[in-house]
Order: C-alpha cells, then structure tokens, then sequence
C-alpha cells in the first residue's frame, strides 16, 4: 500500500519522487534558474515509474508542494497532479513548500527553524517551526530589516535556511542564527509527510484546490 508520487515545482528545482511505504524507490530532480519544469516534469514522472517498475495505473496518490513559491511553477505542479489524480480517480496530498524545506534542518540543533523563499527584493516568505516542526507562527510575506525574527533569536538559536537565507544573512548578524543558504525544497524530502498525510487520509478535493500562492501574481513587462 501507499505508492505515492511526488511533485515538487514550487522553485527552480523540477524534482519527482516515487516512493512506497514511507521508501524512495526513485527520483528525478533538475535544479536550473530556467525554470525547464514544462519540459521535465512529465519525463522524470515517466523515469520514475520505469525505474521502479511500475505503471502509473499502480500510484494509490499523488502529493504535490503547494507553495508559496514561484507562480509558474506551482501552475505547472499543480496542474499535473490533479490532472493525474482525476484521470485515475486517486487522492491529492499537499505539502506545504516551507515545511518541506524545515524538514531539512532535522539534524541541527536548534531552538526554532525558519525555512525561507526568496519572494523578490527584501521580501521573503518565512514560516516559524520549533524543533519538532511544529508550526507557531503561520506563513507570511515579509520585509526584512533588523528587526525581522528577533523575538526569536534573542533569548534562543535559530536555524534559518532556504533561498531567501542569504539576504537575510547580510543584514541580520547574531551569534544565536545559523544559515543554510543552499538548501531547496525537494521531492525527497516530501516523501514522510506525504506518507503521514496518505495515512491520515488528509486529501485535498482535487476539483477545487489551488496552489497557495500568498501573494497576486503581477505580470513583469519590459519598459520600452
């Protein structure tokens, strides 16, 4: 039971995922500032299913990062997966995009983690975990300054990683924050969440759900 696959498009990493029982059985991923997802998604999802030998026919689910993250890129996620999950009459799992990425900070020792993404300019979208990835404080869009997160790291350490970390690096300096900058959301890393989702039979209606996309999209165009 439990043959899951995973789609993660919420930032330039296009990452496909086929797992079992809590197991990766295989995956694909293609981390590229050219935002190929359009053109790879399908294939690893197709590589995959060669690779461990199954049909797309055998998948119980489908779990896909909700976001927040890059517009085009949660569409093109999204899309697939509830295509996928209508055609076969199987149930869609979110994963919210920064748990994915705090959920790479398992190891560390911290007191609280902050997964971000780079949402343009000074802005970045943070979500606060503790060190059981337990949410305390929601998802938000926000600007920042030197004040940003000091309720948190005054009196405790905290784990601050994604690819929003580097300009919050340059202007926050304190010896209770650690930084990963490299770290992206990955379809591996989506693998026990959406297997835990999956047991609790935690499924999204797969006509209505929409990406969460925290902010409008504004369409960029070039001045003349």
């Amino acid at each position: 039971m439990g043959l899951i696959l995973n789609l993660e498009t919420a930032t330039t990493n296009c990452s496909v995922c086929l797992a079992k029982d809590n197991r990766v059985l295989a995956s694909r991923e293609n981390d590229t500032p050219n935002y190929s997802h359009s053109e790879q998604l399908h294939i690893f999802i197709q590589e995959c299913l060669e690779e461990a030998d199954f049909m797309m026919t055998d998948v119980d689910a489908v779990a896909v990062s909700k976001g927040p993250g890059s517009y085009t890129g949660l569409r093109i996620g999204v899309s697939a997966a509830k295509g996928l999950c209508y055609a076969l009459d199987i149930p869609l799992i979110a994963i919210p995009t920064l748990k994915n990425i705090a959920s790479q900070a398992r190891e560390v020792q911290t007191d609280y983690i902050i997964p971000v993404l780079d949402a343009r300019r000074m802005e970045v979208y943070a979500t606060i975990f503790d060190a059981d990835l337990n949410e305390i404080r929601t998802t938000k869009a926000e600007i920042i300054d030197e004040h940003s997160f000091k309720e948190y790291y005054r009196d405790h350490t905290v784990h601050i990683l994604g690819n929003g970390a580097e300009k919050i690096a340059a202007t926050l300096k304190n010896s209770n924050i650690s930084y990963n900058t490299a770290v992206q959301p990955s379809s591996k890393e989506m693998v026990s969440l959406a297997y835990e989702k999956y047991a609790l039979k935690e499924f999204e209606d797969v006509a209505y759900f929409e990406p969460y996309y925290l902010k409008d999209f504004i369409l960029q165009t070039k001045k003349k």
